[in-house]
């Protein structure tokens, strides 16, 4: 908004942001300031959580589900199962709410926190189960070279390993 020729900034949308890619993750933020998170690490209760996660991060922050403006959910990749309850969950709150929904690859989220960390290119890997691993492999500014992908653990190339499933 302008007046008399002078930006006038408005407050940043109020974002909530849904990843079930893995364990169920929540957080709420405005603009740059995260205002609350919470996270579940059971694996198996994504349906009977992320609701409960959502009430408790809009309470912490002490703002109202109808003042959101902006939806995020993680895409995975992760298990089908778990990946569903976010992205459906995310599309009804959207659908009734009237609020923009954006996907975001969920290995990209955990990038973002060592871009500019790293001195050199990095992995992101997560637990895809079955022996198995989801990565991605990202420049050292959290840039994804190239698509995700799953694999056995021995099998991704050869570099700085972030991520839940780093260790194996």
């Amino acid at each position: 908004m302008t007046h008399c020729g002078v930006m006038i900034m408005t407050d940043a949308p109020l974002v909530l942001a849904l990843d079930t890619s893995t364990v169920v993750n929540v957080g709420l933020a405005r603009g740059e300031r995260v205002l609350a998170t919470a996270t579940v690490a059971d694996r198996m209760a994504h349906v009977e959580q992320l609701m409960p996660l959502v009430s408790e991060c809009v309470d912490a922050a002490a703002v109202r589900v109808a003042d959101l403006g902006q939806l995020v959910v993680g895409l995975g990749p992760g298990p089908f199962t778990g990946l569903r309850v976010g992205v459906v969950t995310a599309q009804v709150l959207s659908h009734v709410l009237r609020i923009g929904l954006r996907g975001v690859c969920s290995l990209d989220v955990l990038a973002a926190q060592f871009a500019g960390v790293s001195p050199g290119e990095f992995v992101v890997a997560t637990d895809a189960r079955r022996r198995e691993v989801y990565w991605a492999r990202y420049s050292p500014l959290g840039v994804r070279l190239g698509e995700p992908t799953v694999s056995r653990p021995r099998d991704p190339p050869r570099r700085r390993y972030i991520g839940p499933a780093a260790d194996l």
